[in-house]
């Protein structure tokens, strides 16, 4: 009724400035268009008043929607008993001195400063050095050291999930319900990788309330989040903001593909859930960026789409199975896919294949560039790494690959991914002078010699490895941008394997008179591990 009336308001308001304007009549002032008045105004208050009408409906609705959703009260209340405080607690080995201001510096042996040093923390731990009644052994003993988190219960039955670091090497772990009920937790099983862990516990008496997860994949940049957490060792705290990024890789994982959000997260927050505006759990907060150590609205939480997977496999295993395909894979550059005749450059680009991996009897091979598995179209290498890990063990799927410009379809079981592995590492050359001085040929920018006896020797060299040895790199050359180095060999150029200097200089000229920008060169390292290199020839 006051929207209405001030609406009438307005529109008498703008109808005398209207007919002021476009008819300047006064009252009591003679006039041939008198008789225009009443009508005009019989079609031109209804009019004004709907105008008016609305725009005071947007302007009592603006401040709403600058606060955010009305929903956010309705999901924190419906969502808050759901939500709990982690605390643990582990016992250290103390390094600090007696008197609780630090140990002794860790000086030389014969440092001219050991002597004042020993004299000084002696006096401050008082007679004998200990810190209790002589005791010199009292400022070494362990203590306990605590620590606060938040996680989140998923099934009523007693489990919740968390963040793997909130609870590693913890002694004890404890849930503080949103009424201050303390529980004793057990550890279920932790994922480092994705840094989630999953806890069990025995209900107390009282009803618990447990959250669902969401589906991650839904998620719009721009949507409404809300995080629930224990910020600082506050307790139960509710902050909101949108959803500023998805599928965020920031190196920290092998399977980054994080939600970034400028909801306020801070340390505490670490291992609590992230909701949408139904009350489903869409992400676990894990980490900030942030040069203070407080939120500066760039927080990231783990998509729900992984920690479900995980979370179930840590209940029903207590660890976590991934698949394995048995390759090494390497970004495919603008210049790899010009050298492989792939527009746009995409897809995940074999560098090397493990010989008892599964893409082995596969035909899967170095050179291959994987562009679809399982169905899902695999853009770069990281989509790759996720869809792999993500699938079955012992699952038979299709792998799409383009070989030399061509698609094919290759069925491919998967193995596991044994946590035991570890990537590897080239050795480290040596730079010893060879009893002969080898016949170079320059190419590339590069000095390449065939493989002789001492090349191998010099640069420790693995029998099995075969191609031309890289001797010297131009210093000013492309292949010393793409960090080429001496004692790496050359094994193929543009696919095809060479033996001799020769062979490698022949192709490039050939490539230049096809009117080729770049070449494809398979590197192999001392110890075999291959990766694709693509250098200009113009």
């Amino acid at each position: 009724m006051n929207e209405m009336l001030n609406a009438n308001a307005c529109a008498e308001t703008l109808f005398g400035r209207t007919v002021g304007l476009k008819f300047p009549i006064r009252l009591g002032e003679r006039s041939n268009m008198t008789g225009a008045i009443p009508a005009l105004s019989h079609r031109l208050r209804p009019l004004l008043a709907a105008i008016c009408l609305g725009a005071t409906s947007a302007l009592a609705s603006a401040p709403a929607l600058a606060r955010g959703p009305d929903g956010i009260a309705d999901v924190a209340e419906k969502v808050i008993d759901a939500v709990v405080n982690i605390s643990t607690s582990q016992t250290v080995e103390a390094k600090v001195g007696g008197d609780g201001r630090g140990a002794m510096p860790q000086l030389p042996p014969g440092s001219p400063f050991e002597e004042f040093f020993d004299d000084f923390f002696k006096n401050r731990r008082g007679p004998g050095g200990g810190s209790k009644g002589g005791d010199k052994n009292s400022d070494l003993q362990p203590r306990k050291t605590n620590s606060l988190g938040s996680g989140f219960i998923v099934d009523t039955s007693g489990i919740a999930v968390t963040n793997n670091h909130v609870i590693a090497d913890a002694d004890e772990i404890n849930l503080i319900m949103n009424d201050g009920t303390k529980i004793r937790a057990e550890l279920v099983g932790v994922d480092k990788k994705t840094d989630l862990a999953v806890l069990k516990f025995k209900p107390p008496a009282k009803p618990l309330v447990a959250v669902k997860f969401g589906d991650s994949d839904k998620l719009r940049l721009g949507e409404w989040v809300i995080a629930i957490g224990n910020p600082f060792s506050l307790g139960g705290t509710v902050t909101a903001g949108i959803v500023s990024a998805r599928n965020r890789d920031i190196n920290s994982g092998p399977y980054d593909s994080y939600i970034q959000t400028d909801a306020a997260i801070n340390r505490g927050n670490s291992g609590g859930p992230l909701f949408n505006l139904e009350g489903e759990v869409v992400g676990v907060n894990t980490l900030i960026i942030s040069p203070s150590g407080g939120s500066i609205g760039i927080g990231f939480a783990v998509p729900s789409k992984t920690v479900v997977g995980v979370v179930d496999q840590l209940r029903q295993f207590g660890e976590l199975r991934r698949g394995w395909l048995g390759v090494r894979i390497q970004q495919v550059t603008d210049e790899i896919a010009e050298s492989l005749n792939i527009k746009p450059a995409r897809g995940a680009l074999i560098a090397g294949v493990e010989d008892k991996g599964p893409a082995k009897p596969a035909g899967i091979e170095p050179g291959d560039v994987v562009v679809k598995f399982d169905n899902k179209d695999i853009k770069e290498p990281k989509d790759l790494s996720r869809v792999v890990a993500d699938t079955a063990v012992g699952k038979e799927v299709e792998v799409v690959i383009i070989r030399k410009g061509v698609e094919q379809t290759r069925k491919v079981t998967l193995g596991r991914l044994e946590d035991g592995e570890k990537a590897v590492q080239a050795a480290a050359k040596t730079q010893a002078e060879p009893a002969e001085k080898p016949v170079t040929q320059k190419a590339l920018g590069l000095d390449l010699a065939a493989l002789s006896k001492d090349l191998r020797t010099r640069y420790k060299i693995k029998d099995s490895v075969k191609g031309v040895v890289i001797t010297n790199v131009d210093g000013g050359s492309d292949a010393a941008d793409k960090r080429l180095s001496a004692g790496e060999v050359i094994v193929e150029v543009a696919q095809e394997a060479v033996s001799n200097a020769a062979d490698i200089k022949k192709r490039v000229d050939q490539l230049k008179k096809d009117g080729k920008k770049s070449v494809l060169l398979l590197i192999a390292n001392a110890d075999g591990d291959l990766r694709f290199v693509a250098l200009g020839v113009q």
